[in-house]
């Protein structure tokens, strides 16, 4: 596709991802067919709604220039995904060694022996989400309800084999789980078992040990009383005696 005899633009379109509240943009490639210089212009009907970069520019001969368009982003869906926007891109011959800075908006003034060559695009809206495209099968002729079918079956088997290996190991843990708790049980009771035999054992040898304290305790309290009474005995003695040579 051409802009007059100056410029090719590429691609004939402009196609962007649409989705709500989401900025996106496209790109054209400027290819200049001339052994001159070729300025531009790109102007649209909806300049707010829409950012150039550059809007305008150069193409220096049997060169390349990339421009950006940059869509804002939508506040809702037009009706049928259609798109009224339209832009045009101007192009004209340019003297030798002219940059950007020196275009002016008459250089793209049509006049009388002047050639302005004008391209126009229009804007294509293009779903932001595709839905992915279906599989294609190992044997030819085989159905996309076939394909899910199959799918659906090792799904089924998966699942199985899954919840089967499950349910093994919950009735090992089942298994193992009495065992362990039956021989925690014959510990704690051997355990308190011991301690029982040690409490008893103590407590006949504290018995023992009481008994023994008792009897030197007895036989204490006696020999206190009888020394006691054979030293009252010999001092009634000598007190009588002692009467008695008084007298």
């Amino acid at each position: 596709m051409s802009g007059g005899d100056l410029l090719s633009i590429h691609p004939s379109e402009l196609k962007f991802p649409f989705e709500l509240n989401k900025q996106s943009s496209c790109s054209l490639q400027l290819v200049n067919k001339t052994d001159q210089y070729v300025a531009f212009k790109v102007k649209t009907t909806n300049p707010k709604k829409y950012c150039v970069r550059p809007n305008t520019g150069i193409v220096l001969p049997r060169s390349t220039c990339d421009v950006t368009v940059t869509m804002q982003a939508p506040k809702e869906a037009p009706p049928d995904m259609q798109c009224k926007d339209k832009f045009l891109l101007q192009s004209v011959a340019a003297p030798d060694g002219v940059t950007t800075k020196d275009i002016i908006p008459d250089m793209f003034n049509k006049e009388a022996g002047k050639v302005v060559g004008e391209f126009k695009l229009r804007v294509v809206y293009v779903p932001g989400n595709p839905p992915s495209p279906v599989p294609e099968g190992s044997d030819e002729g085989s159905s996309p309800r076939a394909s899910v079918l199959e799918n659906g079956n090792q799904n089924n088997v998966l699942f199985d084999a899954v919840t089967a290996s499950g349910l093994e190991a919950n009735h090992t843990r089942s298994m193992e789980e009495p065992k362990d708790k039956s021989s925690e049980a014959r510990s704690i009771i051997s355990k308190l078992t011991e301690e029982k035999t040690f409490a008893m054992q103590q407590n006949q040898k504290l018995r023992q040990e009481l008994e023994l304290r008792r009897k030197e305790i007895s036989q204490s309290r006696a020999g206190g009383f009888s020394f006691l009474f054979v030293v009252l005995v010999g001092l009634l003695g000598i007190l009588a005696g002692y009467l008695v040579k008084k007298t």
